[in-house]
């Protein structure tokens, strides 16, 4: 299952916007990856992959997770990322 999600911190993937997203993440019963237009999918929980993928503010990013429960992980990752977690 996937969902496409626009990041609104204006930092976008950076310093405390992807602690939160990766501590969220790291939290769900099931591995999420997130990906970037042109880059592979990374695991959700590892805050140096999600970095790596140098996401910013207004950009899309695609959740990806399967098993029991993943809509509702992906709901919850998703809500986060349309938040602004800067503040």
């Amino acid at each position: 299952m996937q969902r496409t999600v626009t990041v609104a911190s204006r930092v976008g993937l950076h310093a405390r916007p992807a602690a939160v997203f990766v501590k969220a993440a790291s939290a769900a019963t099931l591995p999420v990856t997130i990906a970037k237009e042109g880059k592979e999918p990374v695991s959700a929980r590892s805050i140096l992959a999600v970095l790596g993928l140098d996401v910013r503010g207004g950009e899309d990013v695609v959740l990806e997770a399967e098993g029991d429960g993943a809509e509702d992980v992906l709901e919850r990752l998703a809500e986060l990322l349309t938040e602004d977690l800067e503040g």
